[in-house]
């Protein structure tokens, strides 16, 4: 009897769920200082037969008394506020009855009745219907003082169309808002430019604009995300009537996985380096799991590096982290100029979005994180080699722990206290070691401007020294296997977790296939290419490249033998760490097949997230029936060609895909599509120094491999390590997917093989059998007509 009527003060967050969006955020606004006229919600559980309990109707007239009796004359609004309206998904705006200006008990009551029933209206069915939203509303009832409106308006706290957050846009009228939402009325536009809410419209509500920023600016802080917000003003006073999420501005519906992060906001999405780490349509599962590690070393709001998602596509948003450094620094240039020497160029044309930060509130924002960022930094620097060196017998160890556990609490536990904080001091590993990589791009840029950029990338082939670097690994023990120097129990143990699909865990590596090697094995003899004499001729060219430098520079011999030594160190760390924070996330694959055991759903566990798989090891209810419709989107997402590796703005793949005119380099939401390429020209990053002429092999996965022949060039969207069995056979490499830092490119500057990687649209403007050349050196690719 206590739960069926509470005024916006009382309505506890445990009531919330009851109250309908409408309902509970209007009891939030007003707990939380928001100027909102007072009210109460009338919960479903006051309806019995579609009338109202005599109880509840006799709380609804104390609730009314109490308002009356500080407001002379008043006049109420009875709005709907269903369980489903007002989210992130819908917001029925108008789709259900509103009844304004009742005065009397009695209208007040029939009014109760007009919005309750029009729950079962054509128009909220057929709303329903196209939302995907469970037709059978349960409904709460809102009642609220009226104040006298003089001007009524709404504000978006972003461009609801575009998704930019630069400025507030907004409209009003003179009288109540209905009139604006019914078009009845012409509207006066504003906006409220960021970062400090600069007023740009009609001076008569200039007095209120400051506010009315302040308030919409908390708004979205406190709820997370963008607002839609109607206000209004009374005698002199400024009143927050509602506010909603925009649900244009959202990433989609992750219980059936119907997710893009373009539409979250008007930003800038590179895929240069993660797309060719993680380069398959990834599972709900992978994707939650690498979501919350990028969440654990990132410090940059909105900003994620590895987990960016577009329709099961990895994307870095390194918009955000533009206009980060541009507003902590003042300098979009120097923005620039750091992110493109790891993610490349920003191409001619394209336009960047930026989101308005206050550079203040961004250092106060980011400075825990960045705090914990650098204790990490210095954690993890001074244990790595030692991390790196006891991960394969830990990863060993933990493995058949898991395989001989048949109990899912047991099954929890050891994920929680072992696996996922080994998993994420892998990750950190992982992070650190890449700041170290950085020591070659830098080395590459002076001895470019000493040597030229053929010379430097070929001194730079010989980052391995003495030693070998992981990534060639897999590549060089093939040919050991060949040779007798390595059996296969040794390669596997080396070399099994590392694959072309290592970062989906749906996948299996190499270690699961035991056709596998000797499949490589097989093409290797057939194609009578020696790796260890690519080496060698690699190693010969370094070698004459070095004497030219002696020659020319003796006075710096010594400057570059240290500077080499720091590279190739730098070199040999990331490359180890990157294969150990794999073989760790392949022990992930392990325990996520135990789960799918244990709770009896098997490969399906792939279609869950991580936080639902610990639920269900507990013995927590999750709504499993999601699962279908998952793979379903899982799988249209796997049809789709790949994206563009660079995309601006909110992205419609299905649009996008079916325009004749498209581009594969990039996507900008704010140009046309039909731009007109260069037809003799490929241009991308230097990956590997060299010139040669041949004919293209376009292959869309390692696993079409047999169909590359000795001298062809290979062309792919992308190329990691999971490739680089291949690489011994191609006349040279060329990529849409990739930088200069890549994996792919370390492992063909090695070998000696031409390299240009991150072309955009070479397997889109290639095909086999067409005739290139290749400038690995100066990252051109010359279509010969």
């Amino acid at each position: 009897m206590m739960n069926m009527v509470k005024g916006f003060k009382e309505l506890t967050p445990e009531l919330r769920q009851y109250a309908g969006g409408k309902g509970s955020m209007l009891a939030r606004m007003l707990q939380g200082g928001y100027p909102v006229p007072e009210g109460f919600v009338i919960l479903p559980s006051a309806f019995e037969d579609e009338k109202l309990n005599e109880n509840a109707w006799k709380e609804i007239l104390t609730h009314l008394n109490t308002i009356r009796k500080n407001n002379k004359e008043a006049l109420f609004a009875v709005r709907s506020s269903a369980l489903s309206e007002d989210s992130a998904k819908a917001s029925f705006a108008g789709e259900f009855e509103t009844v304004l200006n009742v005065d009397t008990d009695r209208e007040i009551q029939e009014a109760i009745y007009e919005v309750f029933k029009s729950r079962h209206s054509e128009r909220v069915k057929a709303y329903s219907s196209v939302q995907g939203i469970e037709e059978a509303h349960q409904i709460a009832v809102v009642v609220q003082l009226m104040v006298p409106s003089e001007i009524s308006g709404v504000l978006f706290t972003a461009d609801p169309i575009s998704g930019s957050f630069e400025d507030m846009i907004g409209n009003y009228v003179h009288g109540l808002g209905e009139q604006l939402v019914s078009g009845e009325a012409n509207a006066y536009d504003f906006k409220l430019s960021r970062p400090k809410g600069k007023y740009n419209g009609p001076d008569e509500l200039k007095k209120y604009s400051d506010k009315l920023y302040q308030y919409a600016a908390k708004l979205e802080k406190d709820f997370g995300s963008p607002q839609d917000i109607e206000w209004s003003v009374a005698r002199g006073n400024l009143y927050i009537l509602q506010a909603r999420p925009i649900t244009t501005l959202s990433p989609g519906n992750l219980d059936t996985y119907e997710i893009n992060e373009s539409f979250i906001r008007d930003s800038l999405w590179v895929n240069t380096n993660v797309g060719e780490a993680i380069p398959d349509v990834v599972t709900p599962l992978t994707w939650s799991l690498v979501r919350a590690l990028d969440i654990e070393s990132g410090f940059v709001p909105g900003y994620y590096l590895w987990s960016g998602n577009i329709c099961g596509r990895i994307y870095s948003n390194i918009g955000h982290r533009l206009s980060a450094i541009s507003a902590l620094y003042g300098s979009t240039k120097l923005g620039l100029k750091m992110l493109g020497e790891v993610f490349g160029q920003i191409p001619e044309g394209l336009t960047i979005p930026f989101y308005p930060f206050s550079r203040m509130d961004l250092f106060k924002t980011m400075l825990p994180g960045i705090k914990y960022y650098l204790k990490k930094n210095k954690e993890v620097a001074g244990s790595l080699q030692g991390f790196v060196n006891k991960t394969p017998d830990w990863c060993r160890k933990t493995k058949e722990e898991i395989m001989e556990i048949n109990n899912k609490d047991e099954l929890l536990k050891l994920w929680k206290n072992e696996l996922e904080p080994y998993n994420t001091e892998a990750w950190w590993g992982l992070i650190v070691s890449g700041t170290k990589a950085v020591l070659a791009l830098t080395l590459g840029k002076k001895l470019t401007k000493l040597v030229g950029t053929e010379d430097a990338n070929t001194l730079l082939s010989n980052l391995r020294g003495s030693s070998e670097l992981a990534s060639l690994g897999p590549v060089m023990g093939i040919s050991k296997v060949l040779k007798g120097e390595m059996d296969r129990e040794e390669y596997y143990r080396k070399n099994g977790h590392r694959g072309p699909h290592e970062f989906e865990l749906s996948m299996k590596d190499p270690s699961e296939d035991e056709n596998w090697l000797e499949m490589q094995i097989k093409e290797f003899k057939d194609s009578g290419i020696d790796a260890d004499k690519l080496l060698k001729k690699q190693h010969n060219q370094y070698e004459d490249a070095w004497k030219r430098f002696k020659e020319q520079y003796p006075s710096k011999v010594k400057w570059l033998e240290k500077q080499m030594e720091k590279a190739s160190e730098g070199a040999r760390i990331r490359e180890a760490a990157r294969s150990e924070f794999v073989r760790v996330f392949r022990v992930v694959r392990t325990f996520a097949l135990k789960a799918g055991e244990l709770i009896g759903i098997g490969d399906d566990i792939f279609f869950l997230y991580i936080n639902e798989v610990e639920a269900l090891l507990s013995g927590r209810t999750v709504n499993i029936n999601y699962i279908s419709k998952r793979k379903e989107n899982f799988e249209k997402y796997k049809e789709m060609p790949p994206f563009p590796s660079i995309i601006r703005g909110r992205f419609n793949p299905s649009e996008w895909a079916s325009n004749p005119n498209k581009r594969m380099d990039f996507y900008d939401s704010t140009l046309p599509s039909d731009v007109v390429q260069d037809s003799e020209t490929l241009k991308g990053f230097a990956g590997a120094a060299g010139r040669i002429e041949g004919t293209v092999r376009i292959l869309s996965t390692p696993e079409e491999g047999e169909k590359l022949q000795p001298g062809e060039i290979l062309v792919a969207t992308t190329t990691n390590v999971g490739w680089t069995p291949l690489f011994p056979r191609a006349a040279a490499i060329i990529t849409d997917v990739g930088a200069p830092l890549s994996h792919a490119a370390i492992v063909a500057r090695e070998l000696g093989i031409p390299a240009v990687v991150g072309c955009g649209d070479a397997t889109s403007r290639l095909k086999t059998g067409d005739k290139v050349v290749v400038d690995g050196g100066q990252g051109i690719v010359h279509i010969l007509m």
